[in-house]
């Protein structure tokens, strides 16, 4: 059984906007992002990457434009239905740099506890599918211990599980391993390499560029909020088109 059962949805994005106050952190962005692909989004600082992220589930709020997952179409700008946000959110889970477990609930209840409140699975079914997933993770072991007890690397693969345990069709990536050692981080690539290959839709900001090049469908190249940049990986990394990716991708190398 693969480590996840959803069946996969595309994502589009069209000329999606973001701004707080005067200043313009998305720009008219637009990405298609077929059923089953992954895509990274990779840029200096500042390029807008996790803030169009979050704009896809609308934790940010975007100003303008068209977000489509699945079959779920919402324009921000004009408000959004109660019923097509859950929709929306419970299609595209997502991964953020911090972990956000409860550290008073065990690594099992963390797993289950939105299961329960948000799909309306029972506490039996919940904890099955829990430990399913944790297990799936490398991480049975770890069910009925605090968060706190594991490591960061185990703790991002826990709310992995969290998030897989909504049967998500897209998976969003929020630069999962930016906050680990690179040793720990190895263990989280692994099994985003395990979802891709399973054939899940991604959409991850990374500053990993070999998984960027290993893994992903395309590369799409932020900066100033905007796209200056994509296509496949062997072009976008080996043989960028625009200056600006170039000095990227020199800054990354030579650190």
């Amino acid at each position: 059984m693969s480590i996840t059962d959803a069946d996969p949805v595309g994502v589009s994005l069209r000329n999606v906007r973001k701004q707080f106050g005067d200043h313009v952190v998305v720009d008219d962005v637009s990405l298609e992002v077929g059923p089953g692909q992954v895509v990274s989004i990779i840029g200096p600082s500042g390029a807008g990457k996790s803030t169009l992220l979050r704009c896809i589930n609308l934790l940010e709020r975007p100003d303008a434009g068209e977000i489509t997952v699945g079959d779920v179409t919402i324009h921000p700008e004009t408000g959004v239905a109660p019923r097509d946000l859950t929709r929306l959110r419970r299609t595209a889970g997502m991964v953020f740099q911090s972990f956000n477990l409860f550290p008073h609930l065990t690594v099992l209840r963390n797993v289950s506890i939105a299961q329960e409140r948000v799909l309306g699975r029972d506490r039996a079914a919940a904890e099955a599918r829990s430990r399913d997933l944790l297990a799936r993770v490398g991480l049975a072991e770890k069910a009925d211990t605090y968060p706190t007890r594991s490591s960061g690397g185990q703790q991002q693969r826990i709310a992995i599980a969290r998030a897989l345990a909504m049967d998500p069709k897209v998976m969003l990536f929020d630069e999962p391993t930016s906050a680990l050692d690179p040793e720990l981080g190895l263990d989280v690539l692994t099994v985003m390499r395990e979802l891709a290959a399973d054939g899940m839709t991604m959409i991850v900001v990374t500053h990993e560029m070999h998984f960027a090049q290993d893994v992903s469908d395309r590369v799409v190249v932020m900066a100033d909020g905007r796209v200056i940049e994509e296509g496949p990986p062997a072009q976008v990394l080996v043989k960028p088109a625009t200056e600006r990716t170039q000095r990227f991708l020199r800054a990354v190398t030579d650190r």
